[in-house]
């Protein structure tokens, strides 16, 4: 990112928008960083705040961060990919608002966040931008925007700040066609970007339903299609693209697995508290039985916890290099 930025001359006449996912308890810096590598203004975003030309909004952390018009709206609502802000969201937002004139660029990052609203930028007649995978640090997002969306520019970080020179100075592009579909279900997206209430703004009408359940909420899942992509919206709003929903279950799935392990290990510590006490009072007999059964339960804890140790992360990036690796 600040390869891109530092190079951008002060007269820059576009404003610019970065989303970074930090965790939401620690501090983000990226404004500091930024304004240390160029000479354009870095800030977070502010709800309501009016956009400026020449200056870069960051989204704040826990926050998504959506363009409203000429207006930024820095909102809270349900979790896109497991993360706020969410790359999509402000996309979607962007090429919304401003159809052929709203510029997406994806630069380095792992899974697949950016792609679904890239495409959705370059549906509505926007320009798409996608940093090289042998340049970045990271190749998974741009790697994946490559095979999903029919990008317009593929470059190395250094040369990008010079493309977007070029094209602030274009002339403005014809508005795309767009079917009224699409652009129902994206007015609905966005607002519940904003606010949630995914069910009662009929997310469960403009999808398939699928047998998945959401990580964050269990609610049900209907499945969105865009072109190539499959994402997925739960009735209360949280989003996911296959590759996030496939790391959310088995994050949730190992989750379980150490709760039923450690349920486990607390019966066999439980007969066994239970058994002493038993014995305290003299009843020999019935105590073996209690230690014979902690003994018993901690066998087949044994075999839980192989299964625990064994829990693998998935995603379609770790998938991706086992599949690389066997060929």
């Amino acid at each position: 990112m600040c390869e891109v930025v530092g190079q951008l001359p002060v007269e820059f006449p576009m404003p610019l928008f970065v989303v970074m996912h930090i965790a939401s308890y620690e501090r983000n810096r990226l404004p500091e960083i930024l304004n240390r590598a160029g000479p354009l203004r870095a800030h977070h975003a502010k709800d309501g705040a009016k956009i400026r030309p020449g200056e870069i909004y960051v989204a704040a952390p826990d926050h998504h961060l959506l363009l409203d018009d000429g207006r930024m709206a820095v909102k809270r609502g349900p979790k896109e990919n497991r993360f706020r802000p969410s790359i999509d969201a402000l996309f979607r937002s962007a090429a919304y608002v401003y159809g052929s004139r709203a510029i997406g660029v994806v630069l380095s990052g792992r899974l697949d966040d950016g792609t679904s609203g890239l495409w959705t930028i370059k549906r509505l007649g926007g320009v798409t931008i996608v940093q090289r995978p042998d340049d970045a640090r990271f190749d998974s997002m741009p790697t994946r925007a490559l095979e999903e969306v029919d990008v317009d520019h593929c470059l190395p970080a250094a040369e990008i700040s010079a493309l977007l020179v070029q094209l602030a100075a274009r002339n403005e592009p014809k508005e795309a066609k767009v079917d009224s579909t699409l652009r129902k279900r994206l007015e609905t997206e966005l607002a519940i970007a904003v606010e949630g209430g995914a069910f009662q703004k009929g997310i469960m009408r403009m999808g398939e339903l699928t047998p998945f359940t959401c990580p964050e909420c269990h609610g049900a899942l209907v499945k969105l299609k865009e072109n190539k992509m499959t994402r997925y919206r739960c009735h209360t709003g949280h989003g996911y693209s296959d590759s996030a929903l496939l790391e959310g279950v088995m994050e949730s799935t190992g989750e379980m697995l150490w709760q039923v392990m450690r349920s486990r290990e607390e019966a066999v510590m439980l007969v066994e508290h239970m058994g002493r006490h038993i014995q305290e009072e003299g009843d020999t007999a019935r105590a073996d039985a209690f230690f014979k059964k902690a003994r018993e339960l901690e066998r087949r804890s044994r075999s839980l916890h192989e299964s625990v140790q064994k829990h693998e992360s998935l995603s379609a990036d770790n998938v991706g290099v086992e599949r690389r690796r066997a060929t």
